[in-house]
């Protein structure tokens, strides 16, 4: 019975020794899922705080972009975009601004000035103005002919009539604030909403875009 006795007691040890460490494991392990799933729980929380507050500047600032539609500009549907309200047409291959032109820029210039003012915060949001100048093809030649292709001295004309409107505001002494880059583009025979068919000579033109910079949200 002794000996049967001393043969038992080392096994029952030996297990309640390795039930033990089994346990421990399985905590140690349980407590380090705990953990990381707690930390998956605060980023996601922390992400969605984050999506909620770039979504609440994103509706602020396209409330306040819509005081833009005006006499001066309409918003385009299609390519969600605030567009000048009146056409500025340029005559062939000049970038000189038409003079009838040049007063209702000024004006359109001063109204945008005064919107973008009012936008100012202290969120540290950041606007970008596009002066997108444009260049019609010439309709007597076909699509592939050389006066017609997207070379240099198209883009250079339809970025010297962008650069024309910048100058006019400038020199009406239109100062924009800080949070508001003013960029002059030229798209050539490219560029989004343009006119066709018949209608390809209203491309010697410019357009406004007004559009948050989305990178400058939530910082």
């Amino acid at each position: 019975m002794k000996e049967s006795k001393d043969f038992f007691w080392p096994s029952y040890v030996d297990l309640m020794t390795a039930l033990f460490l089994t346990m421990l494991v399985m905590f140690v392990l349980s407590y380090k899922l705990f953990k990381d799933k707690q930390r998956d729980n605060d980023k996601l929380i922390y992400d969605l705080k984050v999506q909620v507050q770039e979504k609440r500047k994103l509706d602020e600032i396209k409330a306040a972009l819509k005081r833009l539609e005006s006499d001066y500009f309409t918003y385009n549907q299609r390519y969600k975009r605030y567009e000048l309200n009146f056409p500025v047409t340029f005559a062939p291959q000049s970038a000189a601004l038409p003079a009838n032109a040049q007063a209702p820029l000024i004006k359109a210039g001063r109204f945008l000035l005064n919107q973008m003012k009012a936008l100012e915060t202290d969120d540290n949001v950041q606007y970008l103005i596009v002066v997108e100048g444009r260049a019609a093809k010439d309709l007597r030649y076909p699509a592939s002919d050389p006066r017609n292709l997207d070379g240099p001295a198209v883009r250079q004309l339809s970025y010297s009539r962008a650069l024309a409107v910048i100058r006019l505001w400038e020199q009406a002494g239109l100062r924009f604030p800080s949070n508001l880059e003013v960029v002059a583009a030229g798209s050539g025979f490219r560029g989004a909403g343009r006119y066709t068919g018949s209608q390809e000579g209203l491309n010697k033109r410019f357009i406004i875009q007004v559009q948050p910079k989305i990178g400058s949200i939530g910082k």
